[in-house]
């Protein structure tokens, strides 16, 4: 059995994910405990297919510490974890299944709900 991580709420400024954010602690809990990730509401942004964002420059500072979930994402992926993205969510806003990073599966609502069974432990990150 593996556990499930629930996220559902997206990126919350630079300061609280420079040190350790919710996908960065799922790749841990994946590597300890075998992880499956449900991405629901505005947290599905995270699976999109997109080009990295630009780096922010403050006045003569660039920013170098801001965090790239999709990246998180990925490395999940390739370690062996389940991503899946609520239907809902994407649907909210208007993002298609066409849309999302390889290897993202969709779930209906409450379809991951009904597996809980199957799962040793369900974080919410």
């Amino acid at each position: 059995m593996t556990s499930l991580a629930i996220v559902e709420r997206a990126y919350r400024g630079a300061l609280e994910v420079a040190y350790f954010d919710a996908l960065y602690l799922g790749i841990e809990i994946h590597r300890q405990l075998g992880l499956d990730v449900l991405l629901r509401g505005e947290a599905v942004g995270y699976a999109l297919a997109a080009p990295a964002a630009p780096p922010v420059r403050i006045g003569g500072r660039l920013l170098t510490t801001l965090d790239t979930p999709r990246d998180d994402l990925r490395r999940l992926r390739d370690a062996g974890a389940g991503i899946w993205v609520e239907e809902d969510g994407l649907a909210a806003l208007g993002i298609g299944r066409d849309r999302l990073i390889d290897g993202v599966r969709t779930a209906a609502p409450g379809e991951l709900a009904a597996r809980w069974p199957e799962y040793d432990r369900i974080f919410h990150l």
